[in-house]
């Protein structure tokens, strides 16, 4: 491709002599007034492919079909994409399993006709690289979509904020507190499934103590969606428009979580920040501090947390200046804190100071009307961000009800986006797949239901069947529950639900 500034300096050089060349007056005023539109650009030397060529932003333009017309050097460096790899095909056959990517921006710009921000994944050579795009529209002067530009840059890059990125989060909160967490869907995690059925109670309390300042304890299995239950109480409190930070208390290195937690004055330590720096409870100041894995925070610093509960004041590391707060605090676990309380690993004091308003979300297989409303709730959201129809079938849906969930909702949520990505935009998958994921081997098909049998009654029957035969062929409660990958104990309980008869109750 030619050199566009040089290009424009050959056309200006022919247009100059065609210009002395014509006769025709209203022929040389519109030559005269193309010249003077190329001049602003020669006389400014700039040459815009050159320009873009020498970025460190990672260029990807297609036509307003999808065809890929250019790309970068830069691209081709953060991305280990090559030119041939991508050019001159459409971005609809680049996208797939064991494709170049698994999404992008330019597929809903093409959709949408809006400028999208993205989190985007490259395959390129078998390594997942992580980055993020903003892909715009480009119109003709109709008005019509001409070409598409995606700017995208690897995630890491944001590493180079590391040091400024407390700083910008309080700027940010300054300027539009609504900035850092809002009450929309997009910025919080999966609506509350079950709050009409299963989690009704729990809809109700959240209800009535919202509004409030009250501490709430939230406790249950590791997966189950207690941060779904924070987020329901965040959205319908008065501070839903301020700040919601989250810590996750096990995430972060006990020997930083103090200053995270905290601040510190400048010179507070080897290595800190010559400016300080405000710790997560001054970000969190007039809004919601969500306090994850609580019982994984260590002795000491539960005397801290403990005071700042109660006083609603810290001092930063190093300080001595008294910082007033004003927090709702929520707290999440999935450990038992009483029997953490007798071990001596959690203070008593901060339990009983945390243990305000106690909620307690049961575990998905307590929760069996849930199952199907929160397998269409994924199918949709994977659907659409991968671009691929899913369904399951009536079969697969009982599979689905048999299953104990050992890692609850989160393991749900992994196993409906492998399906949806495995499917390849046919739509289904083969039960093989879906019992090898739950590591179920199924020697009959699911017991129909009769005529006047609902859906629960149709599971309970299967199961029931299922145990029993599995029981048969087993030599023991644990051997049976190898078989079918559930707890001994579980086996026990299903055989006092049913009243299964079965003599041998060793495990």
């Amino acid at each position: 491709m030619k050199n566009q500034y040089k290009a424009i300096c050959q056309i200006r050089e022919m247009l100059q002599r065609v210009i002395s060349e014509s006769d025709n007056e209203k022929i040389t005023e519109h030559l005269h007034e193309i010249d003077r539109e190329l001049q602003h650009f020669s006389d400014n030397g700039i040459d815009f492919k050159n320009i873009v060529d020498a970025l460190d932003d990672s260029i990807f333009i297609t036509d307003n079909t999808g065809t890929v017309l250019y790309i970068n050097p830069a691209y081709s460096k953060n991305t280990g994409v090559a030119p041939e790899q991508v050019l001159n095909h459409n971005i609809s056959d680049l996208i797939g399993e064991d494709k170049v990517y698994t999404g992008g921006a330019i597929p809903d710009v093409l959709k949408t006709q809006k400028s999208v921000f993205r989190l985007s994944t490259t395959y390129a050579g078998g390594v997942p690289l992580k980055g993020y795009v903003i892909g715009t529209p480009v119109f003709n002067d109709n008005g019509e979509l001409y070409q598409v530009v995606a700017c995208s840059r690897p995630i890491m890059s944001l590493k180079l904020l590391q040091n400024d990125f407390e700083t910008f989060l309080k700027e940010l909160h300054e300027m539009n507190p609504k900035s850092i967490n809002t009450n929309s869907g997009e910025n919080l995690s999966t609506e509350m499934i079950g709050k009409n059925t299963s989690l009704a109670n729990i809809w109700t309390l959240i209800s009535h103590i919202a509004d409030s300042d009250a501490t709430v304890l939230i406790t249950g299995e590791s997966g189950v969606g207690k941060e779904v239950i924070a987020d329901e109480i965040f959205k319908n409190s008065g501070r839903q428009d301020k700040p919601f930070i989250k810590v996750n208390c096990a995430a972060i290195p006990a020997h930083l979580l103090e200053s995270e937690l905290f601040g510190y004055e400048k010179g507070a330590f080897s290595g800190a920040n010559a400016k300080g720096k405000p710790g997560l409870f001054e970000l969190a100041n007039h809004g919601t501090l969500m306090l994850d894995e609580i019982g994984d925070m260590p002795m000491d610093l539960q005397v801290k947390l403990l005071r700042a509960i109660q006083q609603q004041e810290i001092t930063r590391i190093g300080g001595t200046r008294t910082i007033r707060l004003d927090i709702r605090f929520l707290a999440l676990t999935n450990s038992n804190l009483k029997e953490k309380i007798e071990e001596g690993t959690f203070r008593q004091d901060l339990y009983y100071r945390l243990n305000v308003i106690p909620i307690y979300v049961p575990p998905l297989r307590e929760r069996q009307g849930d199952i199907r409303p929160l397998c269409d709730h994924f199918i949709k959201k994977f659907s659409s961000k991968y671009n691929r129809p899913f369904e399951l079938t009536e079969r697969q849906y009982n599979y689905m009800c048999q299953y104990e969930w050992p890692g609850n909702i989160r393991e749900m949520e992994n196993i409906i986006e492998y399906l949806v990505l495995y499917s390849s935009g046919v739509g289904t998958v083969d039960d093989s797949v879906l019992t090898g994921l739950l590591h179920i081997s199924w020697q009959n098909d699911p017991i129909p239901a009769t005529e006047n049998m609902d859906f629960n009654s149709a599971v309970a029957q299967f199961e029931k069947q299922l145990l029993e035969s599995t029981l048969k062929q087993s030599d023991n409660l644990r051997d049976a529950g190898e078989k079918l990958n559930i707890n001994a104990s579980t086996i026990s309980r299903k055989i006092k639900q049913y009243h299964i008869d079965y003599p041998n109750k060793k495990t």
